[in-house]
């Protein structure tokens, strides 16, 4: 039996692959790295050969000593290698015990011999390496002949994973004519597999679908241009294909494929065209103003903003412009418009040349003058029966208000504007009965008595009617003005009721009158006051014109009482500034009135029955007493 102090040694041994595997690690280890791990060598083959006096420092040798290999997605279970402690001296006295990740589910040891074996097929991906704990315990006493040790299982990786593209799906676009080497988007794939053993990682991009318009960068993805002037006229989206493939590309590699929609997006690199280079229109000469006369289409290749234009007309070459054009914003057509009545017995065609230009050029494709396209245009106007057309808008005339009947107020004229010039007669509405119309030369005349007083105008409506053919007519307005004459007479602008206040003053003004006229003289009213010429001068009262067509009555004397007499009659004159000049004459009756201290009358002129008759009231007091006693008598 060893003694106490005595330490034993493991001794690591491989299969024929796991020894394969590790040579080819160590083949990847940098110079520095594999010095380091052959001193280490060295030092164990020391160790073993001291014995257990050296047992701690064997326990921290390199952990690649301490490494398994086994290649994954092996199926079939195998010895991957053995654990055995330098103290076993056969006989099967030490057990070996397994623990730590995947003990007994993926690998299991012999507990007689130490050799680890496989369970199952593993997944690098899933899980690349294993760290587990090996024991030697001796049978007999069931204590363990070492300190428990670790080391690794490592998964050897295989090129099973195919690589896989990330942020599909891949659009892009560019603009079109764009020159070679134009980036057109990444692409970019990634393995699962082990990037540090061999070139199962190692991806390579190329082109499936595409060329030669488009390729790709190898190793970075990045998807360009190889074709120059693209044209999105001729072609506006790609489907590149792009492939990525693992072991650098090599035959047996694992691929995958990804589609990049490319679009080409326009540019201003096409200017409008005229697909006819005449186009011809017809308009019936009594269309109305703003109808579409039709529309005319420039073509352009390309799209939104690059493809507006707008359209115009050249003076036409008989200087008219007779029509006009507008640019329709949704179909890009060039509406022709009528902007001014057309007359076929006046102009039966029109020639005009129109224009389209792009309204945003780009002169690094074209030049400045390809952006534009002209074209000509003829106009037809065609012929229409059409109704009598007056020789003016409307008509005014004017006619004094003591015309006498049948006298001629003025003449109305219209014509037939076509080429047959058919005969015309003229009317007027039944209802009009003041005037009427000659028939064949459309003289007005006046067929009642006039009053500017009544109607001062007469509006008529005059018929023009063809007398052959389709018997079209129109009408005009008439409009006559009754002019005035001085045959009214003035009279007080209203009944006026004039007091005057006992104790009036010689002078004071009693009453403002004014005048009215229904007629109106051209140089405006101005009216004339005055007394009636008498023998004798107005002893009580005076009238004074005041110029502006009213007149004051003045007081001539004071002292008036109602005692002396109660009312006093006063003719005034008034005369209008007519040719010749009419008058009238109208009576004022003045009230004298016990009138309120501030001048108001509160009879506003008219006293009592009994006071008009001129009685005192020292008589009205005693004819109240009699009739009193009267009754007192009577009553006993």
């Amino acid at each position: 039996m060893r003694s106490a102090e005595a330490k034993h040694k493991w001794t690591v041994k491989m299969s024929v692959a796991g020894v394969l595997a590790a040579l080819t690690v160590l083949s990847m280890i940098p110079g520095g790295l594999l010095s380091d791990m052959r001193g280490t060598q060295g030092l164990e083959a020391q160790q073993l050969a001291q014995g257990s006096t050296h047992l701690q420092r064997r326990l921290k040798r390199g952990w690649i000593w301490k490494q398994l290999f086994v290649p994954e997605e092996d199926p079939t279970p195998r010895v991957i290698g053995q654990l055995r402690s330098d103290s076993d001296r056969g006989g099967f006295s030490i057990k070996y015990v397994l623990s730590g990740e995947g003990a007994g589910d993926a690998f299991e040891i012999d507990e007689f011999t130490g050799e680890i074996k496989t369970l199952k097929k593993l997944d690098r991906e899933e899980k690349a390496f294993y760290v587990l704990q090996a024991q030697a315990i001796n049978r007999r006493s069931n204590e363990p002949e070492e300190p428990q040790s670790e080391f690794i299982i490592q998964v050897q990786d295989i090129n099973d994973n195919v690589p896989q593209f990330q942020n599909e799906p891949y659009v892009s676009s560019i603009p079109e004519m764009s020159p070679t080497g134009t980036t057109v988007a990444q692409v970019t794939a990634t393995d699962a597999d082990d990037p540090m053993f061999g070139n199962n990682a190692k991806l390579i991009y190329s082109i499936l679908q595409g060329e030669p318009y488009f390729s790709v960068e190898p190793k970075t993805g990045i998807v360009v241009t190889s074709w120059p002037n693209m044209d999105r006229e001729a072609r506006e989206q790609y489907l590149v294909v792009v492939q990525v493939k693992d072991m650098l590309g090599l035959s047996g590699g694992l691929s995958s494929s990804t589609t990049v929609t490319v679009s080409l997006t326009d540019v201003n690199d096409n200017g409008p065209t005229f697909q006819h280079h005449m186009y011809m229109f017809l308009i019936r000469e009594n269309a109305a103003v703003g109808t579409t006369v039709g529309r005319i289409m420039a073509e352009d290749g390309d799209t939104g903003i690059n493809a507006r234009m707008t359209y115009s007309l050249e003076d036409d070459l008989e200087e008219s412009s007779t029509f006009i054009i507008e640019t329709d914003p949704v179909t890009q057509e060039g509406v022709i418009l009528l902007a001014k009545p057309v007359d076929y017995e006046t102009k039966r065609r029109f020639v005009m040349v129109a224009e389209a230009a792009n309204d945003h050029v780009d002169t690094r494709f074209l030049t400045l003058d390809e952006f534009s396209d002209r074209t000509s245009l003829k106009i037809f106007v065609e012929d229409v029966d059409e109704p009598p057309v007056f020789l003016s808008p409307a008509y005014e005339f004017k006619v004094p208000e003591n015309a006498a009947v049948g006298t001629a107020v003025g003449s109305v004229g219209a014509r037939d504007a076509d080429t047959a010039a058919n005969p015309i007669r003229y009317s007027i509405g039944k209802r009009i009965d003041a005037f009427r119309v000659d028939a064949h030369n459309g003289t007005l005349t006046v067929a009642r008595a006039l009053d500017r007083e009544a109607a001062a105008w007469h509006n008529l409506s005059v018929e023009a009617i063809e007398t052959k053919q389709g018997h079209l007519s129109s009408s005009v307005a008439v409009f006559i003005k009754v002019l005035d004459i001085n045959d009214n007479v003035p009279r007080l602008a209203r009944d006026y009721r004039p007091y005057i206040c006992e104790g009036t003053q010689a002078g004071e003004v009693i009453q403002v009158i004014g005048a009215v006229d229904p007629d109106e003289p051209a140089e405006g009213h101005h009216f004339y006051f005055s007394m009636v010429p008498e023998k004798h001068i107005n002893p009580n009262f005076t009238i004074r014109d005041n110029q502006d067509n009213t007149a004051s009555i003045r007081a001539r004397r004071s002292s008036f009482t109602r005692r002396d007499r109660s009312q006093y009659l006063l003719p005034v004159v008034i005369t209008d500034s007519g040719a010749p000049a009419l008058s009238s004459t109208s009576t004022l009756t003045l009230s004298v009135c016990s009138c309120q201290p501030a001048g108001h009358c509160p009879a506003g002129g008219v006293e009592a029955l009994s006071l008009s008759m001129g009685l005192s009231l020292q008589t009205l007091l005693g004819v109240l007493a009699c009739l009193v006693t009267l009754t007192a008598g009577m009553l006993r």
